[in-house]
């Protein structure tokens, strides 16, 4: 599944799925934007790629802010010239129940999660529309599919990516653009690394294949979704869950 030629940006790229997202492309010959709020790790992602022999660069973004997401994708067109395959993976959680939730950790996983995927795939339409190619790929979950107690937030931004998705993915199907989600399910990355031990071997017993996942299986379905192989498949949700959820 060669990207060669090819501009992919990704949000949320300094750790876990983004990070790996990255990685797989560059080493598939795509030029690779990175984008985080943490520009520390950002820069040793980058040295990564590009002593590996590969094309990256780093754009510090914090995509809650709309007015960062329009400036930071303007520079990645004014720096690499186009943008062919976006991610928006950039994900934050604030747990709690409904009735203890405060607002402002609602607003700020629907804004973070959701709301950020909208901006940028509006910051990015106009050039995959002029060069008649594109691949928009969302990372949802498991959670916006089945829902999970704890994370009415959460699981309702992650839900709006699937619907955001399939939207998108009639909008611009005319055009040789092509829209789709992957959904994780219970995947080893920092956000799920300071879970209580008796939550993981929970989860591992809803587990068919009896495994947690990593971003590197996340990264592989990314990238089969961005490539040329899967260019009649649009307005769909690739589960990476192990048979957590099937349907």
């Amino acid at each position: 599944m060669s990207l060669s030629g090819r501009v992919a940006l990704v949000t949320g790229a300094s750790q876990g799925i983004g990070r790996a997202c990255a990685l797989k492309f560059a080493a598939s010959g795509a030029a690779v934007a990175v984008a985080a709020r943490n520009e520390e790790k950002l820069g040793v992602l980058v040295s990564e790629i590009t002593a590996s022999g590969g094309k990256a660069a780093a754009f510090a973004m914090d995509v809650s802010d709309e007015e960062q997401i329009k400036a930071g994708i303007k520079e990645v067109l004014a720096q690499l010239g186009k943008v062919d395959i976006l991610v928006n993976n950039a994900g934050i959680n604030r747990d709690q129940l409904v009735m203890r939730m405060k607002r402002a950790d609602w607003d700020a996983v629907l804004n973070t999660n959701l709301t950020s995927a909208y901006l940028c795939i509006q910051q990015v339409i106009g050039s995959m529309l002029k060069q008649r190619w594109g691949r928009i790929i969302n990372v949802s979950s498991v959670f916006g599919q089945i829902g999970q107690a704890g994370q009415a937030n959460y699981a309702s931004s992650k839900a709006g990516l699937i619907g955001l998705t399939m939207a998108i993915a009639r909008e611009v199907a005319s055009r040789n653009i092509t829209c789709n989600a992957v959904a994780p399910g219970f995947i080893e990355t920092a956000m799920t690394a300071g879970l209580a031990e008796d939550l993981k071997q929970n989860a591992l017993k809803v587990i068919p294949l009896g495994r947690v996942g990593t971003a590197e299986d996340v990264a592989n379905a990314v990238a089969f979704l961005a490539s040329d192989e899967a260019s009649y498949i649009t307005g769909h949700v690739l589960n990476v869950n192990g048979g957590m959820f099937m349907g």
